[in-house]
C-alpha cells in the first residue's frame, strides 16, 4: 500500500456506491464522489478521501543568514528537496480522530547526525482560545466585562498590563457550553483572529475594538497610534532631568498612577521647589496619585478632556504668579502649557520649544500600538494517542524538554504544570494554518520533534514512521513548500 493510500485510509472508510465516511472529526460526514464534507477540508476524490488543502513543508535556507529558498507558495513543482532542510508541518496533514489512529505523518529524517522523528497532525481543539493584547492607553471596559461578537459573548476582559489591555476570547465554555449560535460565533471569531482578519469586538459597559493581529487597534473607530511610555509616575521619573530649568511643575495625567513632578522623589532629588498644586484622587507615595478621574478615552486613559479639572486646589502659601505648569498624557499626544496669573489661576499659553521637545520625546519613546493574538490550546487525547500508545510518556517528555513542540513550525510556549498546554503567536505561523469543524472547534497544526531512539522508548507508532523523502514524493501536487521564517528557531538538533 502506498503512503498516499495509507494516509487516505486514516481519514475514513468506503461505504459503497462511491460514498466515503469521513471520521476526521465527530461529525462523521458521508461524502459522495466529487463533494466535500461540512468543513470543506475533506473531499471524496473518486472514492478516496483527500485533504482539500495542500500539506505544508517548510524549507530552510542553505545556511543561516542565506537567501530564502525560492520555492514560492504554490503547489510543489517537483524540485528536489534537501531532507536536512525540510520540516513537515501539521498544516494540511489531517487529524487523528478517533483517538486510536496514529498521526497522519510520522516523519523520519537525519539532522546534524541525529536520527529524528517529527509526529505531525492537525488537532481538533475544543479546549482552545486566544489571548488578545491591545496596546492602548484608552480604557476599553471594566475587568471581567463580557466581550461580544455579533451580539454573542465570546470572551471577557482580563487584567490591564503595562500599556496594554488583555482580552480572553474563546474557551470551551463559549464553544460548547452555551447556545448553538454562541458556539458557532465563538468558533468563527477565533478562526478569523487566528487567520489575521480584522474582528469587531464590543465590550459590555465599554467600547468597540477592531482587532487584527499585527495591526493597530481601532477603538470606537479611532486608530490607536502609541503605546504609553510608562505610567504617570514613570514618565515623571524618565524625563524629570530634561524638564529641569524649563518648568516649575509637571502633572502627567494617567488613569492608574498620575505623577506630580515636584512632589515626586525625582523632583526632590533634583532640588525642585514645591509648587503647591494639589491634584484630585487618592495620594499614594509622594508624587503618585490614584483615581484622579474615571476611566475613559480621554487623557491618559481617563475620561478627562480638560486636564485642569484634575487640579483640586492651589496652595497660596507655596505657589506663585508666573509658575510654569505643564500637563501631559503618558503618550505625549495630549499636552497643555499654562502659566499662573496673579490670582494663581493656570492660564493656557504657547508652549516653549525646550518643553515641546521633551513632550515630543515622550511620543518618540512610545512604541507603536499593535494587536497581538496568541493562540492557546491544550493537547488532549487525540493528539497524544496519535503520537504514542502511552500518552503520559509524551507529556513527561515534553515537560522535560526532550520533545520539542511547534505549531506550524512556529515556537510554542509550554505552560508549566500538568498536560501539554501551549501558546503561540499566530503571526509567526504560515498562512492557512487554521481551520474549523462544525462541532464547533478550531483546527490547528501541531508537531512533536524528538530523537528516533527516544520516540521508540516512548512507545511510538514505529510501524507508521516514513522517511521525509517518501512523504515529499508521495504527496506531489498536494504539497506546498514555503521558506522557513528566519526568526523561528529550527526545531531539530543544532
Amino acid at each position: 500500500m502506498s503512503f498516499a493510500q495509507a494516509r487516505s485510509d486514516k481519514f475514513g472508510q468506503s461505504e459503497g456506491e462511491g460514498i466515503v465516511r469521513c471520521d476526521a472529526c465527530p461529525v462523521l460526514c458521508r461524502i459522495r464522489p466529487g463533494r466535500a464534507g461540512a468543513c470543506s477540508r475533506y473531499a471524496n476524490d473518486n472514492g478516496q478521501l483527500i485533504r482539500t488543502d495542500p500539506a505544508v513543508i517548510l524549507a530552510r535556507a542553505v545556511e543561516a543568514g542565506g537567501p530564502v529558498v525560492p520555492f514560492g507558495t504554490n503547489a510543489w513543482d517537483g524540485a528536489l528537496l534537501d531532507p536536512s532542510r525540510a520540516f513537515v508541518t501539521g498544516i494540511g496533514a489531517g487529524t487523528t480522530y478517533p483517538d486510536y489512529k496514529p498521526a497522519p505523518f510520522i516523519v523520519s529524517a537525519e539532522h546534524a547526525g541525529v536520527d529524528t522523528v517529527t509526529v505531525v497532525t492537525e488537532g481538533i481543539f475544543s479546549y482552545c482560545g486566544v489571548k488578545v493584547k491591545i496596546d492602548t492607553d484608552r480604557h476599553l471596559g471594566p475587568e471581567t466585562a463580557a466581550v461580544r461578537a455579533n451580539g454573542e459573548q465570546v470572551g471577557h476582559v482580563t487584567t490591564a498590563e503595562y500599556g496594554s489591555q488583555m482580552l480572553s476570547i474563546g474557551g470551551v465554555r463559549h464553544l460548547t457550553g452555551g447556545s448553538k449560535k454562541e458556539g458557532n460565533v465563538t468558533c468563527d471569531t477565533l478562526l478569523r483572529l487566528c487567520t489575521g482578519e480584522a474582528v469587531e469586538l464590543t465590550i459590555e459597559g465599554g467600547h468597540t475594538v477592531l482587532a487584527q493581529a499585527g495591526q493597530p487597534p481601532l477603538v470606537d473607530g479611532r486608530p490607536e497610534r502609541r503605546m504609553r511610555v510608562g505610567c504617570g509616575s514613570a514618565t515623571v521619573g524618565i524625563f524629570a532631568k530634561q524638564w529641569l530649568g524649563h518648568v516649575d511643575e509637571v502633572i502627567v495625567v494617567d488613569d492608574h498612577i498620575t505623577g506630580v513632578l515636584t512632589e515626586h522623589q525625582a523632583g526632590k532629588v533634583l532640588g525642585m521647589r514645591p509648587a503647591g498644586i494639589r491634584v484630585r484622587g487618592r495620594r499614594s507615595t509622594p508624587g503618585r496619585y490614584f483615581q484622579v478621574a474615571n476611566p475613559g478615552l480621554g487623557w491618559g486613559g481617563t475620561d478627562i478632556t480638560d486636564p485642569l479639572a484634575i487640579i483640586e486646589k492651589v496652595d497660596r502659601a507655596a505657589a506663585w504668579p508666573g509658575l510654569r505648569l505643564l500637563l501631559t498624557s503618558t503618550t505625549g499626544e495630549d499636552a497643555l502649557w499654562c502659566v499662573l496669573d496673579e490670582a494663581l489661576r493656570p492660564i493656557p499659553a504657547e508652549m516653549p520649544q525646550p518643553v515641546r521637545t521633551v513632550v515630543d520625546r515622550i511620543g518618540e519613546n512610545c512604541e507603536p500600538s499593535l494587536c497581538t493574538v496568541l493562540f492557546m490550546a491544550g493537547a488532549g487525547g487525540s493528539l497524544r494517542a496519535g503520537v504514542t500508545e502511552n500518552p503520559v510518556l509524551l507529556t513527561r517528555s515534553v515537560a522535560a524538554g526532550e520533545t520539542r513542540v511547534t505549531l506550524g513550525g512556529a515556537p510554542a510556549y509550554l505552560w508549566p504544570g500538568g498536560g501539554i498546554t501551549v501558546m503561540a503567536d499566530v503571526t509567526r505561523m504560515p498562512r492557512g494554518s487554521f481551520g474549523s469543524v462544525p462541532t464547533p472547534a478550531l483546527v490547528a497544526p501541531m508537531e512533536f520533534t524528538l530523537p528516533r531512539a527516544l520516540y521508540e522508548r516512548l512507545g511510538g507508532h514505529m510501524e507508521d514512521v516514513v522517511p521525509v523523502e517518501e512523504v515529499v514524493r508521495s504527496l506531489g501536487p498536494a504539497l506546498r513548500v514555503e521558506g522557513w521564517r528566519g526568526d523561528n528557531p529550527w526545531p531539530f538538533p543544532p
